[in-house]
């Protein structure tokens, strides 16, 4: 069988990060404030996750609610931190007035991040033109993975668009990974893993009892199941 599918679960605390690696995640992306979308934690959260679980970590650097920048020097300050208590993946993307992406915020953070490796989350399913944003990102340093659903509604209404761009994958601008969330469930995997994803975000499916609840590491262990006796059947 191919290499098994990436999972990755989103974390808040270490309760979260412990249960998410016990259910089978690949990889965890750190958060804070949900009720934001999702906010960049303290370097003490990332500290203490970074010692309770041994996978992979992708933190967020997003300062408020929305798709603007917002202070980019504080952001570069945040990567900085974030950098100096060993963190070395992040999660980022920003667009401008034009619904474009904001080169220079992503250009400025790209620099500060020095080669590590980051993803450019669901900013890409409010860009104008995502062909476009894409090409325009096309060579900045350590973009290997986009986040995305496809569509601003989720992956119901966005499938079409992640089954045509998972066709073009290693296009110019589509050599990036596609990671999928968003309104992602179990129902959704045959057709994504059939078309060669191979990686899935999830957050509220890894909490059956809503987010005011820690991460379920049965839940995560079903997803895990899912996929890997999907890739059993496309690998």
């Amino acid at each position: 069988m191919s290499k098994r599918a990436v999972l990755e679960v989103i974390a808040l605390d270490t309760e979260d990060a412990v249960a998410a690696q016990a259910g089978g995640a690949d990889r965890l992306e750190l958060v804070t404030d949900m009720a934001a979308d999702g906010l960049t934690p303290s370097r003490e959260t990332f500290a203490a996750i970074r010692s309770a679980v041994d996978i992979p970590l992708r933190v967020m650097l997003r300062l408020a609610d929305g798709f603007a920048a917002g202070d980019v020097d504080a952001l570069l300050r945040r990567a900085h931190e974030l950098r100096s208590e060993g963190a070395d993946e992040f999660v980022l993307g920003f667009l401008d007035e034009a619904g474009g992406p904001d080169l220079p915020a992503v250009e400025a953070l790209a620099g500060a991040l020095d080669g590590c490796r980051w993803t450019f989350h669901r900013a890409i399913d409010r860009a104008a033109d995502r062909d476009a944003l894409r090409k325009q990102l096309a060579d900045l340093p350590g973009l290997d993975t986009y986040l995305t659903a496809g569509a601003a509604t989720g992956v119901d209404d966005g499938l079409p668009t992640l089954l045509t761009e998972a066709a073009r994958r290693g296009e110019p601008g589509y050599e990036p990974q596609l990671l999928i969330g968003g309104g992602l469930r179990l129902d959704h995997l045959p057709r994504l893993t059939a078309a060669g994803v191979d990686a899935f975000h999830i957050g509220g499916a890894a909490r059956p009892d809503g987010w005011s609840a820690p991460v379920c590491a049965a839940a995560v262990a079903e997803w895990r199941t899912a996929l890997d006796a999907e890739r059993s059947l496309t690998g």
